[in-house]
């Protein structure tokens, strides 16, 4: 394998008007290597893959490809370089079956112009297959899963002869067992010469998946390393210039019984969950991809079916047909794909956090009354430290960790009872995350009940009260603080079904 750089930047700077985004910035992709690229949100991550890939033009600097330099790239040369880019949410048309995804803009044709469609089917397939996928290639895109999604989206630019593939936080929407099937399959392209740009807040990810870091902050490189010689306290130090302590939540008394779920089932999604959330408590829920928390917080806010069994609130009896119905009565809920659901992002702070209650903010006249809006949207981006330059800014242009905030402040506005947070530090940097736990742990003070679902073992560990497994639809164990010793490997024991072991 040659030692020449598949990519390398050299000095790269890039100003925007009153700031500069890239300062004298360095770095090289080797070839058959997975290199992550690491960094607050802000950090300058996005604005190096823009350039990479054509998008902008340094205004200093050299980009070589294979030790070939390239004054004037454009994202046709980035491309014909072999330059790749897969987003966390894969772009494809969901209506057309794989294989007319994987050709589409270049479909086969027979003399005449007509489709070849037996022959798309084919090669479709034996495309797949020589990456080691087996997949039915008649079958719909919006029938696949998202970690199918993914890997169709990596093997499609293989195919178009990409040699180095940005891999722009490709695990935030996946369950855990489909993220070690994505790792799989990246790693095996890297060992047959493929080579991968790594992009994530998932630090865990970072050293299971990567060969070499790169730590961005403020536009500038901070590091690069081996992943064999870097520990993660280490990496957290490059990322934020100061030691990042996680964020633990002191013992807390619970008060009364807020929701309670009775016999609560829905075939083919729960059966006979019983569970009773608590005033000033925060109750963690985890499990498979599957087993049954996200499907219950969901059925609770009414975006899907709720299922037979008695649930109340405050004693009196619960149901929601809609999020509407849900919020009327004081249950919220926090998606897990925040902009598909939880953001308008063209929409303004303000207009993004009193969405929720304007009805609460009108006068007599039926209008909106400005000054108890503008005063609301005010306290909540003082108390959750919302970053924004004002309360106008659209929230497409904040980061991820402070678009997170607006929608908690959306929520929060609302004076919920029940809230529900579906995997609430997704996607956002080490120190959002801690700001992010903090003011979870500032809501249950104030007497809300909190249920977070959530992969992150670590963090439920850290902020819940109560840690609830769920295993093929069914409650396995609960865990409680002060009472169980809480490890990793009781919680995963419980979660893949080994509850023997679980129990020891």
């Amino acid at each position: 394998m040659s030692d020449t750089p598949e990519v390398e930047l050299r000095g790269i700077i890039k100003d925007f008007p009153g700031v500069r985004a890239l300062d004298d910035v360095s770095f090289t992709v080797a070839p058959g290597e997975i290199h992550a690229l690491v960094g607050k949100n802000g950090a300058g991550k996005s604005t190096l893959m823009h350039i990479l890939t054509g998008l902008y033009a340094p205004d200093s600097g050299e980009i070589l490809f294979r030790g070939k330099p390239h004054d004037r790239l454009t994202t046709a040369a980035a491309k014909a370089a072999g330059i790749a880019i897969v987003s966390q949410h894969a772009k494809y048309v969901p209506g057309l079956s794989i294989a007319e995804n994987i050709f589409a803009g270049a479909l086969p044709l027979k003399r005449g112009g007509f489709v070849d469609w037996a022959r798309m089917k084919r090669e479709a397939a034996m495309r797949l297959e020589r990456f080691g996928l087996d997949l039915d290639v008649t079958r719909r895109m919006e029938e696949t899963s998202v970690a199918e999604r993914q890997m169709i989206e990596i093997a499609r630019a293989l195919f178009a002869d990409a040699r180095v593939v940005i891999l722009d936080e490709p695990t935030a929407p996946l369950p855990k067992h489909d993220v070690t099937r994505l790792f799989g399959f990246v790693r095996r392209l890297r060992d047959e010469g493929a080579s991968f740009i790594y992009i994530s807040h998932y630090l865990e990810e970072i050293f299971d998946v990567a060969d070499r870091v790169t730590v961005m902050r403020n536009g500038r490189v901070t590091g690069t390393a081996n992943i064999a010689d870097i520990t993660q306290a280490e990496l957290i130090r490059l990322i934020s210039g100061v030691d990042v302590e996680r964020y633990r939540r002191p013992p807390a008394a619970a008060g009364a019984a807020v929701l309670e779920l009775r016999g609560l089932s829905r075939p083919g999604h729960y059966s006979d969950i019983d569970i009773s959330f608590r005033s000033g408590e925060i109750v963690g829920l985890t499990g498979l991809e599957g087993s049954g928390p996200g499907a219950l917080v969901r059925g609770l806010f009414g975006l899907e079916p709720q299922g037979q069994g008695r649930m109340s609130i405050d004693g009196r009896p619960y149901a929601a047909e809609s999020p509407v119905a849900a919020l009327r009565q004081r249950l919220a809920y926090l998606p897990r794909d925040r902009h598909g659901l939880g953001i308008i992002g063209i929409r303004s702070v303000r207009d993004n956090i009193s969405l929720s209650i304007l009805a609460k903010l009108q006068s007599m006249l039926g209008l909106i009354d400005a000054r108890r809006e503008d005063a609301l949207v005010r306290d909540y981006i003082a108390h959750l430290g919302i970053k924004t330059p004002s309360a106008r800014t659209h929230v497409e242009n904040l980061s991820g960790g402070n678009q997170q905030k607006v929608v908690v402040a959306k929520l929060a506005a609302t004076e919920p009872r029940m809230l529900f947070l579906d995997e609430p530090t997704q996607g956002v940097d080490v120190e959002a995350k801690v700001e992010i736990l903090r003011i979870i742990d500032d809501l249950s003070k104030r007497g809300v009940a909190v249920g977070v679902v959530s992969d992150e073992l670590s963090e439920l560990m850290d902020i819940c009260d109560r840690i609830i497994v769920f295993y093929r639809g069914r409650i396995a164990r609960e865990f409680r603080k002060g009472k169980d010793e809480i490890t990793t490997g009781k919680l995963l024991a419980a979660i893949e079904g080994d509850l023997m072991e679980a129990q020891q």
